[in-house]
């Protein structure tokens, strides 16, 4: 081999050594980087003219990546789930959101309905009492606001959902649109040989990201292009363009309210109609919310208003009149054989047997609270008039009819309803804390793997880097002693006789 070609192969082993150094250096860097980043590797090869660097790729395993995806979606709809339930649990009282044993607060249903349970009996043993009469009606009136104060929170809770869904859809199109930029440097990069090694990085960034608000799964294309679908099948990017996701939200929400689907191109991802609908991301996880736990929960709080309703209705005394509303009532009086949709946030202690609004609190033992006389139970005016109460309690003591979208009983005491809702939103909270922790740590299992098979390891890097500086030292020497090999020549031909 001539000086030369000896003094070229070892400048460009250093221009190796000098790009190898560079990606070393990045990986080091990218060690300490939040962000998902995956190992670069300078692919080296050596013939007979040196060596150099061809390409540059990355570290991937696309099925520890996907796993990743959808741990990460099944997370954030666990999470939004559980959100919301413990809103809601702020309608029974101050149950710990790990010890469903905890017993419900004050001012639950359930507990409400006690007191006025045990003011109604107090009452019964001495109607003649003022003091009792009064104590029974605050006590239901007590047990209407609780009512009232439950209803509007399912509906802050269905609202706060739904402004959220907007968030999210407004974040899933800002990052479809970041994903469509990046994907574009990816394909243009592969077709040029250029190092895309960064943005592909970029794009997975975006794509756990993106995996935060919707499921998603994803398709790799042979020009280095991506194409993402919703875990329901919708297509979400495809051809190197976003698709347009669309969401009118609903800025009020009462118990009849239905909320709006989202919409991928004008198909449904959420709601009844949705035939490929989002199962995972937070955008699920509020729809669920939005239009499931919480209807199921009014429903329950309905069945207690219209139960309580029917307890104590007063009925014609003198001929087949029609049943009136007594103690409880809603404003406008709607026939008592109908559950109306939101009737919790309705129901109301009736005014003509409210002192507080100068009604007597005696029509609760002598009837006619209607203002009808023909509904009057105690005609005499006995003081010691019992029966009529006597009656109430056994009413509320009684099995009633309850729908079966509150998923709880169609049949049983109010107490027993009340208690079962209870019951119901603490299993909701309780199995969704155990989904959630089991999801999380799903998800820090598979972020761990994903490291182990992508990521950087330190030792590994400086181990390389010691022997990037010998290799170094190795061909600096060499060139050196190539050069004392030059000069020598070139001193001995200097010195050559003319």
């Amino acid at each position: 081999m001539s000086l030369a070609s000896a003094a070229l192969n070892a400048q460009s082993g250093l221009n190796t050594l000098t790009a190898e150094a560079s990606v070393l250096s990045r990986n080091i860097t990218g060690a300490s980087s939040t962000a998902l980043y995956s190992r670069k590797i300078a692919n080296i090869t050596a013939g007979l003219g040196g060596s150099r660097v061809v390409s540059i790729t990355r570290a991937s395993s696309q099925a520890v990546f996907d796993s990743m995806l959808a741990a990460t979606s099944a997370n954030a709809a666990e999470s939004a789930i559980s959100a919301a339930l413990d809103q809601l649990n702020q309608t029974i009282g101050t149950v710990s959101a790990t010890d469903s044993a905890t017993p419900s607060g004050d001012g639950s249903p359930a507990a409400l309905l006690s007191k006025f349970t045990n003011a109604l009996q107090a009452y019964e043993g001495s109607p003649s009492d003022s003091n009792l009469a009064r104590a029974a009606v605050a006590a239901a009136g007590d047990l209407t606001n609780g009512l009232n104060s439950a209803s509007t929170m399912v509906d802050q809770v269905r609202e706060q959902a739904d402004a959220d869904m907007a968030a999210s859809v407004k974040t899933i199109n800002s990052l479809l649109a970041q994903f469509q930029s990046v994907n574009a440097q990816v394909v243009k990069g592969t077709a040029t040989g250029a190092d895309v090694t960064d943005a592909q990085d970029s794009r997975d960034n975006i794509l756990a990201e993106l995996s935060k608000q919707i499921g998603i799964t994803t398709a790799a294309a042979p020009d280095g292009g991506v194409s993402i679908y919703s875990d329901g099948g919708v297509t979400l990017f495809q051809g190197g363009m976003a698709r347009s996701v669309t969401f009118v939200p609903t800025n009020t929400y009462t118990a009849a309210t239905a909320g709006n689907a989202v919409y991928v191109d004008g198909v449904p991802i959420t709601g009844n109609s949705a035939v490929m609908g989002s199962r995972t991301g937070t955008l699920a996880g509020l729809t669920a919310v939005r239009d499931n736990l919480a209807v199921i929960y009014q429903t329950q709080l309905d069945g207690m208003a219209g139960a309580l309703i029917n307890s104590f209705k007063e009925s014609d005394q003198t001929g087949p009149g029609a049943d009136l509303p007594g103690l409880f009532t809603v404003p406008g009086a709607p026939p008592l054989t109908s559950i109306i949709t939101g009737l919790a946030s309705r129901i109301q202690i009736n005014p003509s047997v409210d002192p507080n609004q100068g009604g007597n609190p005696f029509l609760l033992r002598d009837g006619g609270i209607s203002g009808n006389s023909n509904y009057t139970y105690n005609s005499s005016g006995d003081a010691s008039y019992q029966s009529r109460i006597s009656q109430l309690l056994s009413n509320l003591m009684s099995a009633q009819a309850f729908s079966p979208d509150g998923k709880i009983s169609t049949s049983a005491k109010l107490s027993d309803y009340a208690s079962g809702s209870i019951s119901w939103l603490e299993e909701q909270r309780s199995a969704t804390a155990s989904q959630s922790a089991y999801q999380s740590a799903l998800l820090n299992t598979a972020s761990a793997a994903l490291s182990n098979a992508t990521g950087v390891n330190l030792d590994d890097q400086m181990s390389k880097m010691l022997d990037l500086e010998n290799s170094y030292s190795a061909t600096a020497k060499l060139l050196s002693t190539i050069d004392g090999m030059f000069g020598a020549f070139l001193t001995d031909l200097a010195n050559l006789p003319a």
